[in-house]
């Protein structure tokens, strides 16, 4: 497995300190590309091996994300090898790092790791790597890259939205779209949250206050009247069903964000609609956009935990499980039961 040392290791680590006396820990792992989770089984695997520039990090909080999911049928942009773990950012212990890199053992720090999350320990790069806030918790603070860094390339970036426009959040109740509920309101704008459940917009209004609340489908004509002719903006992590409706009530320059497809349709739309009513799709891919530009996606990242470090930005986390409970949260993430984020703790 890639990035794993081979059993019989004794020692974890090569610099720094750190060194660990088992050289076995859990983690899951992703065999075979299959519905239902049918390829994932939490296994005992080798340690992995930290190398010069790397940091190896004792996990105490994974954040679940929806592409996770994806990835383990095969469905996203990414496709590892076979076996992979899964787990795409994480917060915990610096268990060693080079001496020069800023980090020491101890440390409480959060980092973007693509894949390897849902396990006991983990190697990363170590400019992936930052120090905790000290208003974050681990869960809190491994709820903040992927769903934030999405909703911020969408909104400052792609969007460049101003102060007082109109934003519609579709899938607010979800991690991404909660994000971007809660950076819209952050950055200025005046947001409309779209949800299928009547109960779970109750909470995003609780802890949020988007200035209206709409279930979906079925919002044309009230997004129409409330942002005085069509949306500002429109961001849609939902795709099918939503983004139809969408073309149909965003306003004359309008922006409309493409973040995913959790319908599970990917939609299409007719190049008379943004011809005749002004409106612009732009694709989102916050990870991809942070490679294509990596000052950006840098400035991206600082931003951020800028905000996050203030307390302008507040993750929420709704569900936590153990790592042998995995299967739970994947179910829960699956089936949308989730208001926020989900977070595996090793």
């Amino acid at each position: 497995m890639p990035g794993y040392g081979a059993r019989g290791n004794s020692v974890a680590i090569d610099q720094g300190g750190g060194a660990r006396d088992t050289p076995i820990m859990k983690a899951l792992v992703v065999s075979e590309l299959a519905a239902d989770f049918a390829g994932c089984a939490l296994a005992d695997v080798p340690d992995p091996v930290r190398v010069a520039g790397q940091v190896l990090i004792r996990v105490r909080a994974a954040s679940l994300n929806f592409p996770d999911l994806l990835m383990t049928e095969g469905k996203y942009q990414l496709k590892p090898d076979l076996p992979f773990v899964p787990g795409m950012e994480v917060a915990g212990e610096v268990v060693a790092a080079d001496r020069d890199s800023g980090f020491a053992a101890g440390d409480a720090v959060v980092a973007g790791t693509r894949l390897g999350g849902f396990a006991e320990f983990v190697t990363v790069d170590a400019r992936s790597v930052r120090a905790i806030p000290a208003n974050l918790d681990y869960a809190r603070a491994a709820s903040v890259g992927a769903a934030y860094n999405t909703a911020y390339v969408a909104l400052g970036r792609c969007a460049n939205v101003q102060p007082g426009e109109w934003v519609v959040v579709h899938g607010a109740t979800g991690g991404v779209g909660l994000a971007a509920v809660d950076l819209a309101k952050a950055l200025g704008c005046r947001v409309i949250a779209t949800s299928r459940s009547a109960d779970k917009l109750a909470i995003v209004a609780r802890h949020y206050a988007p200035d209206a609340m709409l279930i979906a489908p079925g919002f044309r004509e009230a997004v129409k009247e409330l942002a005085g002719g069509g949306a500002d903006v429109i961001y849609d992590p939902v795709g099918g069903d939503v983004f139809d409706e969408s073309t149909r009530c965003i306003g004359f320059g309008g922006r409309l964000l493409v973040i995913g497809f959790t319908s599970g349709r990917i939609a299409t739309v007719p190049t008379n609609i943004p011809l005749i009513k002004g409106f612009s799709v732009i694709g989102v891919r916050a990870g991809e956009y942070g490679r294509q530009f990596p000052d950006k996606g840098r400035e991206n990242l600082d931003a951020i935990w800028a905000l996050a470090a203030e307390g302008r930005i507040r993750p929420r986390v709704d569900m936590r499980y153990p790592l042998t409970d995995w299967r739970t949260a994947f179910e829960a993430m699956r089936d949308s039961r989730v208001v926020g984020k989900i977070v595996i703790e090793p």
